[in-house]
């Protein structure tokens, strides 16, 4: 059987194919360069994506939210490894969403999809569980930014830190989250640490 190509615009020359998903280094070359360069500092390598999907994964049909999914790597490559459960990215930039929503349909994945909008508006009740690979962490000074194209500010950190917080507080018991690289900030009382990988940096969490 002939394998499936699919010509990927974004990166001239590059094709996708099932292997694309397997290692940061075929997947990231999908990438144009400039979402490329970044890649080692903003997006969730594919290890820890299929990590953290493996835990977030609890019944089919689960519902999962990335927040702040960038240019949708643990999104589309949860999605290809997990076909059974839902998996959606809310991102600010819309050039990013354009970007995920790209390269989910010329891989062909259908339990996927992306989202422009702010987490501040965004109802994030009808999900089940979720991720996160602290989106808010480029608003501190110092940090390696994606681009200059969004407002950056200590107070924008503590603000989108609260409204995840308070979010998150609103979720019933047995709500799982994974988080990547996370200071806590954002975590409130009553989710639990029932797990820890990749020297601490990734943490899984159930709400007791």
């Amino acid at each position: 059987m002939k394998k499936r190509i699919i010509q990927n615009q974004g990166s001239p020359g590059k094709e996708m194919t099932l292997h694309s998903f397997s290692s940061d280094e075929t997947f990231n070359a999908l990438y144009p360069d400039a979402i490329r360069a970044v890649a080692n500092r903003h997006w969730t390598p594919v290890e820890i994506a299929i990590k953290a999907a493996a835990f977030l994964n609890t019944h089919i049909g689960a519902r999962i939210l990335d927040i702040g999914s960038g240019a949708g790597k643990f999104c589309l490559v949860a999605a290809k490894h997990f076909p059974y459960l839902s998996f959606t990215g809310i991102e600010q930039r819309k050039n990013l969403v354009d970007l995920s929503d790209s390269l989910k349909k010329k891989a062909g994945i259908g339990n996927a999809e992306f989202i422009h909008g702010n987490i501040e508006s965004f109802d994030i009740s009808r999900f089940d569980h979720f991720y996160f690979y602290n989106s808010f962490y480029e608003n501190l000074p110092g940090t390696q930014k994606i681009d200059l194209e969004v407002p950056y500010s200590n107070k924008l950190y503590d603000f989108y830190n609260i409204v995840l917080y308070r979010k998150l507080d609103k979720m019933p018991p047995g709500t799982r989250l994974v988080t990547y690289h996370s200071l806590g900030n954002e975590v409130p009382p009553g989710f639990e640490v029932v797990n820890a990988d990749f020297a601490e940096y990734l943490k899984f969490w159930i709400k007791i």
